[in-house]
């Protein structure tokens, strides 16, 4: 990048006992830009023409680029280890306490970032309790790029399984967190610091279900930052499903992979009853939710015009959705929104996906005979079809659920817009068979009455249902 030059390396003529590990930085250079550090938060006096705000809020040029290519340095573990080895942490803490400068805090949280990549730093920094709370006080930052380095930082050592539980206790000891978390997901702008925000969300939620509950239960009797809503209080205010919904809506157009991780926070959140509430009991009801997510798979994923190994691509984020949208059909069949009149395409779309997954699994199978002698190749198409099967069966339950539902009308619908027809009943009946034979029946039933041809041609094809009649 270029606000990060190219990092200092060591004159030839320098000592070779000046090189950081085996490295060719100087540890010289590196100690003299920690001792201007110190000083830049704790100058010995002031200029009597520059008043002491303007020196906390700027940073000097050349200290700028200098810090930045520590910044760039602490990449490598060697140099990591020597800031570490000289208490730069503990110089960042100071940065934290004193100074006013955002670009200055930010650097310095970037570079406790690029040293908690290193397991044994993750460790120390993760186990100081006092940085562990200051770290997690920059998350109410008003500058956007210190809290995308701040949750940058975070999700690093979330990932790290020797600190992550250290973390998600700290976190979950911190009330401040999810208002600050909740506040940055529901008024953002910035993309990218909504996407490594979601990512720490996800990560949280997946390692520890208490954290997830608790934010779920904060949700209903707290409200982040001033209210403007005069609401009765005996209706509960399910902040955490807004806030999620608002982060999805930013990142939707930009960031494919962040609308991805909100979700599959959605679909953590009905892993849990109280998550499901969460969603349907909200104000609208789970209007938006439900609309956000209709829209998603029938206008945006898995289209008529995509070429079927699109849902390969797409396999995740499908799951994540359909597996919400199943838990809302399951927890709220008397919302005017779920009515079958209303989600015909929805139908349609949901057995596009389960002849889009055919093709897939077509495919598959040719691939796998190509890659017989090769174990990479078996490894990495049994993973997809680990995936694709989770997907599958996600779709057929929230697909005979509906189909349950269907009624002579809505059937004539469907088969006016050509949702139903002979070509996608035959596809969802062989998805569907024999595990939800019930449903399938159920349909077939109700086609007799707005169909009888194409009933009978169904019958024909899957004989099994034709014993049952």
């Amino acid at each position: 990048m270029d606000r990060n030059p190219s990092p200092p390396s060591s004159e030839a003529e320098e000592e070779e006992g000046d090189a950081v590990g085996n490295t060719v930085y100087s540890k010289h250079w590196l100690f003299s830009i920690l001792t201007r550090l110190i000083e830049v938060i704790s100058p010995e006096k002031t200029e009597p023409a520059v008043s002491p705000e303007e020196i906390q809020t700027e940073l000097d040029e050349e200290m700028e680029n200098d810090i930045c290519k520590v910044w760039d340095m602490s990449m490598d573990e060697d140099v990591a280890l020597f800031l570490q080895e000289f208490n730069a942490p503990d110089i960042f803490m100071g940065v934290f306490a004193k100074s006013k400068c955002p670009r200055l805090t930010e650097i310095c949280v970037g570079i406790l970032g690029n040293m908690a990549c290193f397991q044994d730093i993750c460790m120390s920094i993760s186990k100081d309790e006092n940085l562990g709370q200051v770290l997690l006080q920059r998350l109410c930052d008003s500058d956007s790029p210190t809290l995308l380095e701040t949750s940058r930082l975070l999700l690093t050592c979330l990932s790290q399984p020797e600190v992550a539980n250290v973390w998600v206790e700290r976190i979950r000891e911190n009330p401040s967190v999810y208002d600050c978390v909740c506040f940055i997901m529901s008024s953002s702008t910035n993309v990218e610091l909504l996407v490594k925000v979601g990512e720490v969300v996800d990560k949280l939620f997946d390692l520890d279900e208490e954290l997830m509950l608790n934010w779920i239960k904060n949700g209903t009797c707290r409200s982040v930052g001033p209210s403007v809503d005069d609401s009765p209080e005996e209706l509960p205010d399910f902040k955490i499903v807004p806030c999620i919904l608002e982060a999805a809506k930013q990142v939707r157009s930009d960031n494919p992979e962040g609308l991805d991780v909100y979700m599959h926070i959605l679909q953590l959140l009905t892993t849990v009853d109280e998550g499901i509430q969460a969603i349907v009991q909200a104000p609208d009801g789970g209007k938006e939710t439900w609309s956000l997510l209709y829209d998603l798979v029938c206008h945006e994923l898995c289209q008529p015009d995509d070429p079927p190994i699109i849902v390969q691509e797409q396999k995740t984020i499908l799951a994540s959705i359909l597996s919400v949208l199943s838990a809302m059909f399951a927890s709220q069949t008397e919302q005017e929104y779920t009515k079958m009149r209303k989600n015909m395409p929805l139908i349609g779309s949901l057995i596009r996906i389960l002849q889009y997954m055919e093709g897939c699994g077509k495919r598959s199978v040719d691939n796998s005979k190509e890659s017989e002698q090769q174990e990479t190749g078996r490894a990495d198409l049994n993973e997809e079809d680990f995936h694709l099967k989770i997907l599958k069966d996600i779709c057929c339950e929230l697909l005979s659920n509906m189909l349950q539902e269907l009624t002579k009308e809505n059937m004539l619908e469907g088969l006016h817009q050509g949702h139903l027809n002979e070509q996608t009943c035959s596809c969802a009946f062989q998805n569907l068979l024999p595990l939800y034979f019930a449903s399938v029946e159920s349909f077939l039933e109700v086609l007799r009455e707005a169909d009888q041809t194409l009933a009978d041609n169904l019958e024909k094809r899957f004989p099994s249902l034709k014993v049952h009649t």
